[in-house]
């Protein structure tokens, strides 16, 4: 079964999170919405900010490629099935990616 995530979900965060699914996708939304370098000890956590100010089909690409690094290294329960990007009309430019992933859950 896929979900699909977005750094907008944070506001429906819960600490210690009991459902195993509702944490993955709170993990993954922490990801993308934690530049890289911005958290103390833990510098290589969140999303390098490489595609600021670049052509809005370079920073795709290159947003595409860190999410699914991103994932892959910081909630290996979850596997990316597709990456897509979300308007912001009040915000043009800005890109707010959605991702669509497969959660392994153990015993499932």
């Amino acid at each position: 079964m896929s979900f699909q995530v977005s750094a907008t979900d944070l506001g429906r965060i819960r600490l210690n999170e009991p459902e195993t699914v509702n944490a993955v996708l709170q993990n993954i939304a922490l990801v993308l919405a934690t530049p890289k370098g911005s958290v103390p000890m833990y510098r290589d956590f969140g999303l390098p900010q490489d595609f600021l100010d670049k052509p809005i089909p370079v920073a795709k690409a290159r947003m595409i490629a860190s999410v699914r690094e991103a994932v892959e290294e910081w909630e290996p329960r979850a596997t990316v099935q597709s990456i897509s990007f979300t308007d912001a009309p009040q915000e043009p430019g800005r890109l707010i990616p959605r991702v669509e992933v497969e959660i392994h859950v153990e015993g499932a």
